[in-house]
């Protein structure tokens, strides 16, 4: 009889596809924070707005697409516009909306605010779907809007438009994560990419065109390194979810929140979290892990 148990044996082949998942999430995590760290270190160097960075993503996304589709020999096949329109619209509200909360607030604030997505979803959910609702659930939003408070205005009261700007992003992505959900069902990964990114391509054109010119050499770096990390950040969390379950994809990913927190003095010259912002951001990252856990189960 063969023994099966060594290294590299096929026994062992789900616990390698299951860390190369959680490694690609965990990246892809750090990708989508990294683009945000070069919007920061842009400001002090080019003059880009913010609607360009977001139409250069979805530009350079829109043609990493239609590369792979053409190697593949694969066309787009939409079946529910409406649900695709509503997709690309979430997200390019939501992607607006978070590059502006880098530019006016900090990286890790903005990070932070637009992983709340999760608890709206929730929230969103229960409007929908009122059989859905529990106690349980009902605790962790009202905890993560405790640390959302802690983190906007810790000790005082009102609320700035800049800080609206990250919780604005993170309402809006919920509204793009719900229509992704239901587009799922009727539609392949590329097709719902090819619309999102082409469409939010025109979308970004036609509302921001005049903030929009031919860059220098300057500039095209900081479109390109943040374009291209938004990118890679959107493959690798298509691949890892291969791999590992709804529940560890949506706990790994809340995982920027605390890189956001950690890594913001280091690379974008934040100013360090508080305790006040730590226990906020801690709150999310729990309300976000429970709840997942919860779907899971």
């Amino acid at each position: 009889m063969n023994d099966t148990s060594g290294p590299g044996s096929p026994a062992r082949t789900p616990l390698v596809l299951g860390l190369l998942g959680c490694s690609a999430v965990f990246a892809s995590a750090f990708c989508f924070y990294f683009s945000t760290v070069v919007i920061r270190w842009s400001r002090d160097v080019v003059a880009i707005d913010s609607a360009y960075f977001a139409f250069f993503r979805f530009l350079l996304g829109f043609v990493v697409v239609c590369i792979l589709m053409a190697l593949n020999r694969q066309g787009p096949s939409p079946k529910r516009y409406h649900l695709l329109i509503g997709r690309t619209v979430g997200n390019c509200v939501a992607v607006y909306c978070f590059y502006q909360a880098v530019r006016y607030t900090s990286v890790a604030e903005a990070n932070i605010l637009n992983m709340t997505y999760p608890i709206f979803v929730a929230m969103l959910s229960w409007i929908v779907l009122r059989h859905q609702r529990d106690p349980v659930a009902v605790a962790m939003v009202a905890a993560a809007m405790a640390g959302v408070w802690l983190i906007l205005q810790p000790g005082r009261i009102g609320m700035g438009i800049s800080s609206l700007w990250g919780l604005g992003s993170g309402i809006s992505a919920a509204f793009a994560i719900l229509y992704l959900n239901l587009s799922r069902q009727h539609h392949d990964t590329n097709t719902v990419l090819f619309y999102m990114f082409g469409l939010g391509s025109v979308l970004m054109f036609a509302f921001f065109h005049r903030r929009f010119f031919w860059p220098n050499a300057a500039e095209w770096y900081y479109l390109t390194l943040c374009g291209g990390a938004g990118i890679a950040g959107q493959f690798l969390i298509t691949i890892g979810f291969r791999y590992v379950t709804a529940v560890e994809g949506g706990v790994i990913s809340s995982t920027r929140i605390l890189l956001a927190a950690l890594l913001g003095p280091w690379l974008a010259a934040d100013p360090a979290l508080g305790p006040a912002g730590w226990v906020g951001a801690l709150l999310i990252f729990g309300a976000n892990v429970v709840l997942a856990v919860r779907k899971g189960r």
